[in-house]
C-alpha cells in the first residue's frame, strides 16, 4: 500500500469512500451518521491545495482510504479518516495516521488529536490501540481549539451519541 497526496480528479472518489465508510454505522442504529453527506468538493479541494489531504492507494493507484488534517493549537488534528469497507482491517487507517504523524513531526507539531465516538468499536477503542488517550473535560490538553471543534460537531448533530476528544503525543526524532 502506498500513501500519497490526493489528486484533484480523485476528490469525488473521496466522497464515495466516505459514503461507503459510513454504511457500517447503520448496524449500530446511527443512521444519521450513515446518511450524513461527505464534505463538499470545494472543502476537499481546500485540504488538497493546502497539502493536508492524503490517500492510501491500491495496486492500481486507486484511492481506497483518505485522511484530512488541520493544525489545531500546535497539534495535527485528524479532521477525517475514512477507509472503504473493502479495504478495512488491513492497517490502511493506521498507515494513514502514521503518515500524518511523520508529517506532523516534520512540521514541529507536538501531537495528533481527533474527536470521535466513544462507543463505536472502530472509533475510540481503535484509536486507543493506536496510542491515543481520552481527554477529560479538566485535561489541560483539551484546548480551546478542540473545544470549538466539539461544539461545532454538536451543532451538526453528532452529540446525539457520546463523543470524546483524543490526543497522541509525538515523540521527537533523535538529532544526529
Amino acid at each position: 500500500m502506498r500513501i500519497r497526496a490526493a489528486a484533484p480528479a480523485e476528490l469525488p472518489l473521496l466522497q464515495s469512500i466516505e459514503r461507503a465508510a459510513g454504511e457500517p454505522f447503520r448496524t449500530l442504529g446511527m443512521t444519521a451518521v450513515a446518511d450524513d453527506e461527505p464534505l463538499p468538493l470545494d472543502v476537499l479541494e481546500g485540504y488538497r491545495a493546502a497539502g493536508r489531504a492524503w490517500v492510501a492507494v491500491d495496486g492500481a493507484d486507486r484511492p481506497v482510504a483518505y485522511l484530512l488534517a488541520d493544525t489545531v493549537d500546535g497539534a495535527a488534528h485528524i479532521e477525517q479518516v475514512s477507509v472503504h469497507p473493502e479495504a478495512a482491517r488491513r492497517g490502511v487507517g493506521r498507515a494513514l495516521i502514521e503518515h500524518l504523524a511523520e508529517a506532523a513531526r516534520a512540521e514541529g507539531l507536538s501531537a495528533l488529536t481527533l474527536t470521535t465516538f466513544t462507543e463505536v468499536p472502530w472509533n475510540a477503542p481503535y484509536y486507543t490501540r493506536l496510542g491515543f488517550r481520552l481527554l477529560a473535560e479538566t485535561d489541560p490538553d483539551l484546548t480551546a481549539g478542540l473545544r470549538a471543534i466539539s461544539r461545532a460537531e454538536a451543532a451538526h448533530g453528532l452529540a446525539a451519541w457520546p463523543r470524546v476528544c483524543m490526543r497522541r503525543e509525538l515523540a521527537r526524532k533523535p538529532v544526529g
